[in-house]
């Protein structure tokens, strides 16, 4: 199962779709000029039962016309996964007769410079079809230290702590991260505190952002933070389950709420963490 930090790698790009045109400037990354972006479903399942999901997929409407762009969520090497990704993108482009791009974003900067790599499918020295996948990862990424860059595109900024979680920068960007959530809405800046708190996952660097979030002063102080003093991990972490689907827009009757604010398992708590970034319903949650 899919965790936190691979959720949120690609999620951020559902909940805010310009974040991809913004973050190829930021990398000086050639793009044709972006006028429209839409996220599109990601089900990529043919009539016959084998179920292929893309990670996210965005629409996107340029000066060159209309595009699909995968965004893929990789935590380490993985043969298996070039031949998923030659899948997606001749489906793609064979279905809506589009151009595709793929992203690939990685924790770890051995991963990204893998994933840049140019991926062949022929025989050697001819192939049939060769990818060159855009890879973001704490090797190209900006690390945003500065709280006034990071007030001027917050969003990149959480971008910046996920894509950093597991590098010695991430402590230095969570510090500028922290007040820049202040110059947003109180609702919008308590949402992207729950959001890197589960993209974060296992970290030492979550632990560090679960302190700042407990015994800072910002107008935002995140509810999960307060529950997290008053009642320990188990009730913030279901605190921020309900936040989630709250926020997504999930409908939660009285019977779900009853059984997550009843659950008192740690790791089943996670679980349902990591499914409230994508669910439908909340029927799915338990799944």
């Amino acid at each position: 199962m899919p965790s936190a930090p691979h959720e949120a790698l690609h999620r951020i790009f559902q909940e805010e779709p310009s974040l991809f045109s913004r973050t190829l400037k930021a990398l000086d990354i050639p793009f044709p000029e972006v006028s429209s972006l839409s996220v599109v479903n990601t089900d990529l399942t043919e009539i016959l039962p084998i179920e292929r999901r893309v990670d996210t997929l965005l629409q996107v409407k340029s000066e060159l016309g209309e595009h699909l762009v995968i965004i893929e969520s990789q935590g380490k090497r993985d043969p298996e996964k070039p031949p998923a990704w030659a899948y997606y993108i001749s489906y793609l482009h064979a279905k809506f007769r589009r151009e595709v791009v793929l992203i690939v974003i990685c924790q770890h900067a051995s991963t990204a410079r893998w994933a840049r790599g140019p991926k062949s499918i022929g025989l050697p020295g001819m192939p049939t079809m060769t990818m060159w996948p855009i890879a973001l990862g704490p090797d190209n990424v900006p690390a945003v230290v500065d709280p006034a860059v990071a007030a001027e595109d917050v969003v990149l900024a959480v971008f910046s702590a996920l894509a950093h979680a597991l590098s010695r920068s991430v402590n230095a960007i969570l510090e500028a991260l922290a007040p820049a959530l202040d110059t947003l809405d109180v609702d919008d800046a308590g949402f992207l505190a729950e959001f890197i708190e589960v993209g974060l996952g296992d970290t030492t660097a979550r632990q560090l952002w679960r302190k700042m979030m407990s015994t800072g002063t910002y107008r935002y102080q995140s509810e999960f933070a307060q529950q997290l003093r008053e009642e320990g991990q188990v009730r913030g972490e279901t605190r921020s389950i309900l936040l989630l689907l709250e926020r997504r827009g999930v409908a939660v009757n009285e019977a779900a709420r009853a059984r997550i604010e009843g659950c008192a398992e740690v790791a089943r708590l996670d679980t349902w963490l990591v499914r409230a970034m994508s669910v439908a319903t909340v029927d799915e949650l338990f799944d």
